[in-house]
């Protein structure tokens, strides 16, 4: 086949032979090769690093035009669809410079299959439960951050060549962007790689283990292969189970995490409260004043920055002060909502997402995305405020009572 560009790794464990091919994944030649190993070596079936909905999704062009961006808002799952449309569209733009789109790497790895006639294993995790995981065990500030590399990410303009992305198989380069993911957001590298890792170790080693199987090839992100062969490695050895139950759900919520949620508010109220019991109304007021501004001004500002209708930036503003304090709920959702009521979204716009995303200039055209931008911003400007109103309330009444004791 000539030279190899793949990333390969071939191991032997308990008399299996599972060779783990590292791609790309916006790769014309990762995809020719993906396709021309699993013809030469005739595995007994191909380990897909995919799920099944993103295997169906694979050939389905209009998944954006059933998009209920409302229902999503109200399950809450604004800040995933947000990080997910923005990551989608930087390995779109990496794919459009070679020709290719993220994904072909998989599907040829799914054509070779099919024309051996041999099985193909879908062995990732669900890419909702993933974002959901991490999602979850990342910080308020901490999203923000997420979001923020990932915005810088997908409307930068530099040009990404063919070579740039065959390089990212090497392994110094990979390690070094683990290092520095595990660095800036560690938090989201445990979900993102290495529990990834297992997950795809324990159902590879579970699809060669089927209906007699000796031999499997695993089309994985090269920057899996590391931790994917240590894992099998472990599998063999009997060292560790193949178990990922507790992986492919979503954590639960400590009830300390649960009792800070709520204990903040709590402390709020009750700081202003006690403002009115040993200030009077005039303190009370001026408590309360605090409260309401800092959150109904900065949500509203969000909202306007993010060009929101004046109804949305009205609701952003009104409900700031009240969402703050039920950790159940978020302003960004509200405002969200109001907006793609007053300014519904066409499906020109579920048509022209991907494309709009990449730039600031989209997310303001493509109506769609401005009820993301709605979202996001005035969820900031809304936190921004209760971390402003409730450090001026505490050092308010501090101060107070301070002055009452001396």
């Amino acid at each position: 086949m000539g030279e190899k560009i793949l990333s390969q790794i071939y191991l032997n464990l308990n008399g299996k032979e599972i060779l783990l091919l590292g791609t790309a994944h916006v790769s014309q030649a990762s995809c020719d090769e993906v396709k021309a190993t699993i013809i030469e070596k005739k595995p007994d079936c191909v380990a897909i690093e995919l799920d099944e909905q993103r295997f169906a999704s694979l050939n389905d062009k209009d998944k954006w035009k059933n998009l209920d961006i409302i229902k999503l808002l109200r399950e809450k799952k604004g800040f995933l669809l947000l990080a997910n449309l923005v990551l989608s569209s930087f390995q779109k733009r990496m794919g459009a410079n070679v020709g290719v789109q993220p994904g072909d790497e998989m599907r040829a790895g799914i054509d070779a299959a099919n024309e051996l006639g041999i099985p193909a294993e879908m062995v990732d995790r669900p890419i909702q439960t993933t974002l959901r995981r991490a999602w979850a065990k990342t910080s308020g500030m901490g999203k923000v951050k997420l979001l923020s590399a990932l915005f810088a990410s997908a409307m930068t303009k530099e040009e990404v060549s063919g070579e740039e992305i065959e390089s990212l198989k090497e392994k110094s380069e990979m390690d070094g962007m683990m290092a520095e993911l595990a660095e800036f957001m560690p938090a989201v590298k445990e979900v993102l790689i290495d529990e990834r890792d297992f997950y795809l170790a324990a159902h590879i080693w579970e699809a060669v283990q089927k209906e007699n199987r000796k031999s499997v090839i695993a089309v994985l992100g090269a920057g899996h292969l590391p931790g994917v062969q240590a894992h099998l490695e472990k599998i063999a050895q009997n060292a560790e189970s193949t178990d990922t139950q507790e992986i492919a759900s979503l954590p639960k919520k400590k009830a300390s995490a649960k009792i800070i949620g709520w204990a903040i508010p709590v402390l709020i109220v009750a700081l202003i409260a006690l403002g009115f019991v040993y200030g009077g109304m005039s303190k009370g007021v001026d408590l309360l004043s605090s409260w309401v501004l800092w959150n109904a001004v900065l949500a509203g500002i969000g909202a306007l920055i993010a060009g929101g209708h004046p109804l949305t930036i009205l609701m952003a503003a009104v409900g700031a002060p009240f969402t703050s304090l039920c950790p159940l709920v978020g302003v960004g959702m509200f405002a969200g909502i109001v907006q793609a009521f007053v300014c519904k979204p066409k499906v020109a716009d579920m048509e022209t997402m991907m494309d709009d995303v990449s730039s600031v200039k989209g997310f303001y055209k493509n109506r769609l995305l401005r009820v993301l931008l709605v979202f996001f911003l005035s969820s900031v400007g809304s936190s921004i405020g209760t971390f402003v109103g409730g450090s001026s309330i505490v050092v308010n009444v501090a101060e107070f009572f301070k002055g009452l004791i001396s």
